[in-house]
């Protein structure tokens, strides 16, 4: 272990530490000698209260969500809200899951280089929850002298969350999910059949709040579908990569991103809607689009891959099984629906930054044989207090799934709120009422 780094941030004290962790984990133990094991770097930033800097605090670990997502970059205490409630408890440890920020990070040019696609799918197997949670309960054991920790799961850090506690639960005080529990047993296309609906239902709000969208969207989309347009970059732009604009939907402000982004999508005249001659489209309406889309090189190879769990035979390509039986997805249709966290094989085709992965995520559609990541007899069993947030309206993680989990794992808890989107952990009170709620019923009275 190395501390790499220390300084201050307006209202931050901050540590970075690296640690090596097993490529592979199998026969090995969190916390024991790894050898000489292949190895990859885990990387982590310590946050504390400059106030607090001497005192003994307990952890608080936070699961970025994801996949494929690194921990935060606060600008500054404030930046985040759960952060600031946070410190004012914890010393708050931030690590990048394996394969992000900078532990050891996997991106287009670096798996391009692995080896051939059988290689390269055994590789990316290894990024999944099974291996996060064995870094991170190593890393509790070799950097952190063994001590407890309470832990904070946002999105897929809810999916961790559980793995850790079907894994490791002698490392856990107390959890807090935001928006994140999967359903266990995991079905992808059950997954898929709860959030097309929604889609469709997210879609049917934004042109009723922006009903002038409605005609602009199809108009784009009627010009895309001739096959002639590209992004800055070079991707070509096609009608379904403009539909995956809906991906924010879930969030706020993703309408208004987006209204404001068709907004400047006409180069003629004061940029109304053309109504004669070619549809030119403009370049900052490009730029924006291609910002909107651009694929995080982890995130959408292992996306549908976080729903395998033991035998679960074939995923192949779910999104796009449930997407086939819904005509009213066609690029075609009209109105255009939009879609939103979801993988679909045209994105491995035109994107350049998943050409790569290609023929690695072809090979593991067709796995039906993973790691088992939830233990169902120790979660009903559990005795690891957890809160879990639980956002009615939730378009990614379906309510009624997360709380029928919960209904079946141990001393769980769940505030069920639509006064939030998914992100709501990053724009309010909720880490601050999740407190609350295990403070009035002594969840953390050993802590301080």
């Amino acid at each position: 272990m190395t501390l790499l780094a220390e300084y201050y941030l307006p209202g931050l004290h901050v540590e970075e530490y690296s640690i090596s962790v097993p490529l592979h984990w199998q026969g090995l133990q969190p916390g024991s000698d790894i050898g000489q094991t292949s190895t990859i770097s885990l990387f982590c930033r310590v946050l504390c209260a400059p106030e607090h800097i001497h005192d003994d605090l307990p952890l608080l670990v936070y699961f970025q969500g994801g996949p494929g997502g690194a921990g935060p970059r606060p600008l500054n205490r404030q930046s985040e809200p759960w952060i600031d409630e946070a410190l004012k408890y914890f010393r708050v440890v931030l690590p990048d899951q394996r394969g992000t920020g900078r532990s050891t990070l996997i991106d287009a040019a670096s798996f391009a280089s692995i080896g051939n696609p059988n290689q390269q799918a055994a590789y990316l197997r290894q990024f999944l929850a099974d291996s996060i949670v064995a870094d991170f309960e190593h890393m509790r054991l070799r950097l952190f002298g063994g001590r407890k920790w309470v832990s904070l799961g946002q999105s897929y850090g809810g999916f961790l969350t559980l793995a850790y506690l079907s894994a490791y639960p002698e490392g856990l005080t107390a959890c807090f999910t935001t928006g994140g529990i999967p359903h266990v047993p995991a079905s992808p296309r059950e997954v898929y059949e709860h959030t097309f609906p929604r889609m469709k239902a997210k879609t049917q709000e934004f042109y009723g709040r922006y009903p002038q969208d409605m005609e602009r969207v199809s108009v784009i989309a009627d010009r895309l579908s001739k096959a002639d347009v590209f992004l800055p970059a070079g991707d070509p732009l096609t009608v379904e990569r403009f539909q995956s604009l809906g991906s924010g939907f879930g969030m706020k402000p993703s309408f208004e991103q987006l209204h404001w982004l068709l907004d400047s999508a006409f180069t003629a005249g004061d940029g109304s809607i053309p109504r004669t001659g070619q549809v030119e489209l403009s370049q900052p309406f490009l730029a924006g689009v291609e910002a909107a889309t651009a694929s995080n090189p982890l995130y959408w190879p292992l996306q549908e891959f976080i729903y395998a769990d033991g035998e679960c035979g074939p995923i192949d390509w779910a999104a796009q099984q449930v997407r086939d039986q819904l005509p009213e997805f066609a690029t075609a249709a009209r109105p255009l629906l939009f879609t939103g966290e979801a993988i679909f094989p045209w994105m491995f085709k035109q994107e350049q930054a998943l050409l790569p992965f290609k023929e690695a995520v072809n090979i593991l559609m067709r796995e039906g044989s993973w790691p088992n990541i939830y233990n169902r007899e120790r979660l009903a069993c559990n005795e690891v207090p957890l809160q879990a947030a639980v956002y009615y309206d939730d378009m990614y993680v379906d309510s009624h799934l997360q709380l029928d989990t919960l209904s079946r794992v141990g001393h769980s808890h769940a505030w069920v709120t639509n006064e939030f989107e998914h992100d709501g952990i990053h724009a309010g009170n909720v880490f601050a009422h999740l407190l609350d709620l295990a403070r009035e019923r002594g969840d953390l009275a050993d802590l301080y």
